[in-house]
């Protein structure tokens, strides 16, 4: 399975920015962001058109 991660603005919570990886990689990032202090947003990926 895949998810969209979005890293959010520390001030009005829009997305900066936004990338979709496997679920193996998704800890790794929810582990960084917490360490540094940024605010992410975690939602599945859309599956691509068949």
């Amino acid at each position: 399975m895949r998810f969209e991660i979005m890293r959010l603005d520390d001030v009005d919570g829009t997305a900066v920015d936004s990338t979709v990886v496997d679920a193996a990689s998704v800890k790794r990032i929810v582990q960084q962001a917490a360490a540094t202090g940024q605010r992410i947003y975690i939602r599945p990926a859309e599956s691509p058109a068949s």
